[in-house]
């Protein structure tokens, strides 16, 4: 798998958006709008290909002092459980890094907790429900690597 950084609303940028919506929108019945898609502008893109295919894909949004927040983490349903979720998480990771970034944020979705607390997100608080799911806030102190 290749990781490279996307460039908002390219044509790579809108086939990963479109491998978002079958992993994270389609099954519970949601799409993303043209706002939703347009409030993305400004955060970083990162996207994992298999040839051409986009098969992983994960967005950080830098927040004000140090932190970041991962949203829309997606590995493609055939591609999952091999390890390219993970190789992503390092791959963003470091780019929170070379921003300056010290901590990281995310919601995870309950079915996705082991997944994170294995790769060192420690649950915060009590369970919440957003797009009708179970979630966790997480969160991770990077630390210079």
């Amino acid at each position: 798998m290749e990781i490279r950084e996307l460039v908002h609303d390219s044509e790579e940028y809108r086939r990963v958006v479109s491998l978002r919506s079958a992993i994270l929108r389609q099954p519970l019945g949601l799409a993303y709008s043209a706002a939703d898609l347009a409030s993305e502008r400004d955060q970083l893109h990162l996207a994992g290909f298999i040839g051409d295919a986009p098969v992983a894909t994960i967005i950080l949004q830098p927040l004000p002092e140090g932190v970041g927040k991962l949203r829309q983490m997606a590995v493609s349903a055939a591609d999952q459980r091999k390890g390219l979720g993970t190789r992503l998480l390092l791959a963003v990771e470091q780019l929170a890094r070379s921003h300056g970034l010290k901590l990281l944020i995310l919601h995870a979705r309950e079915s996705a907790l082991p997944f994170y607390l294995k790769a060192g997100y420690t649950a915060v608080g009590e369970r919440f429900t957003e797009v009708g799911l179970p979630h966790w806030r997480m969160e991770k102190t990077l630390t210079d690597a």
